[in-house]
């Protein structure tokens, strides 16, 4: 079961192209959208970002409306959760492993499928709270192996030139989809109609992700990535993902961030930030939307500056410095008494983050093997969950001892330091000077 067409067939393109100097007309950050393979796989992107917040929120929406308290809809997010974390290691070993338009037409089947039958069941009345848990499970477990296959399948499309702007692409579809227009579509079928229609409307969008995949072309495998999907075992393939990490400084150094990253800021977020809106500006959950709203418009303005660019010269200094000195706006959430200057924080954070985040995903899918691209991209995201729960559970009594503001002040300095000490512990500065990617 071969792929074998990468993004070296230029014949797809043609139709769009009505001359040879029309790639150069383009804005850089629109030039992947050249690729007829691209096209396809950015629509099917889209429609699955939007089912996934379409499904999220319908998920909430029917724990209540079966009866379900916090408890409940925290079990069933957990189970959400922890389907992701167990299923993405295995999720980067089945990208490099079998062809990756099949992995991902296998994820958008079981997508599509969990919430429709999820829906019909509630429909016929079939479906008690706790029962909504291994729904949730599969579908998080399915987000497992569609990550790391997406970050491995678009370099296979496109040339090198062209990752930044498509890193870019992604970074803005995120926000605007995920977080924005899929809650947005789900809050009004719930509202219209009720929490079940909602569940088959997702399954809907999973299967507009679906229709794309299935006109794309087989995608290009590497000689080497075929080579180990015919012989070594998964463990051997695991330890291979592994041994890459920590033999790799700049791969570890920014992984070992990550992880102190996301212990120190996403609690506090998460977690206290809706008490720091309630205690210091005396307002609620409109003035919460109001902030997380502009982290997110902050987001895709990020990744839509710096996908309009070249990468910088100097890519994992600005990477780094963006998380770490991204922070520094969090000192508002602890200190200011004024809405204005939380969502203007919210929306430089948002800015930093996504800006770093693109530059991130380009340099993985730069300087990473291509026939080890899924297993490292499931690393990261890996790296990327492990301590998000612990640093959920620690910002309350965190922030109960030592109190809110001094929490956010505390994760805002610390991460730029971190920043700091990584760079010149890893000597990384010497490292993108050695490896150019401009």
């Amino acid at each position: 079961m071969s792929e074998g067409v990468g993004h070296a067939n230029t014949g797809n393109d043609s139709a769009v192209l009505p001359g040879p100097g029309e790639p150069r007309r383009l804005p850089r950050s629109l030039r992947p959208f050249r690729h007829r393979e691209y096209r396809l796989l950015i629509a099917s992107a889209a429609a699955s970002l939007l089912a996934d917040g379409l499904w999220l929120v319908a998920l909430v929406w029917q724990v209540i409306g079966s009866g379900g308290g916090p408890s409940d809809l925290s079990m069933v997010a957990a189970a959400t959760s922890l389907g992701l974390v167990v299923a993405v290691l295995m999720g980067g070993v089945a990208a490099d492993r079998f062809p990756k338009r099949a992995v991902l037409l296998g994820v958008e089947a079981v997508r599509t499928a969990i919430p429709v039958v999820t829906g019909v069941l509630a429909l016929a009345g079939g479906l008690q709270v706790w029962s909504l848990v291994a729904p949730a499970f599969l579908v998080g477990a399915a987000g497992g192996f569609y990550y790391p296959t997406w970050s491995a399948v678009v370099p296979a499309l496109l040339p090198a030139d062209e990752l930044l702007a498509a890193n870019g692409i992604e970074g803005m579809l995120r926000p605007l989809a995920q977080q924005a227009a899929g809650p947005a579509l789900a809050g009004l079928l719930v509202a219209v109609f009720s929490p079940q229609i909602a569940l088959l409307g997702a399954g809907v969008a999973y299967l507009g992700a679906l229709l794309p995949l299935l006109a794309m072309c087989p995608v290009a495998r590497p000689t080497a990535e075929s080579r180990d999907a015919a012989a070594p075992s998964v463990r051997r393939q695991l330890a291979e993902g592994f041994a890459y990490l920590f033999r790799t400084g700049w791969l570890f150094a920014t992984l070992a961030f990550a992880m102190l990253y996301v212990l120190l800021v996403m609690g506090p977020i998460e977690v206290l930030l809706p008490f720091a809106i309630r205690d210091r500006v005396g307002a609620g959950p409109a003035a919460l939307s109001l902030v997380l709203a502009a982290y997110g418009v902050g987001c895709a303005v990020g990744a839509l500056l710096v996908s309009s660019t070249h990468l910088p010269r100097r890519y994992l200094t600005v990477m780094l410095l963006c998380w770490g000195l991204g922070t520094l706006p969090m000192l508002a959430f602890g200190l200011s008494r004024l809405l204005w200057v939380m969502v203007v924080a919210g929306l430089v954070l948002g800015l930093t983050d996504a800006g770093g985040m693109v530059i991130w995903g380009t340099l993985l899918q730069r300087r990473v093997p291509a026939h080890l691209l899924g297993r490292v991209s499931s690393l990261d995201f890996f790296v990327s969950l492990a301590l998000m729960p612990v640093s959920m559970a620690l910002a309350g009594p965190v922030g109960e001892r030592i109190g809110i503001p001094a929490t956010f002040v505390v994760a805002a300095v610390v991460a730029p330091v971190l920043a700091v000490v990584t760079l010149l512990a890893w000597r990384l500065p010497r490292d993108e000077i050695a490896h150019p990617l401009a």
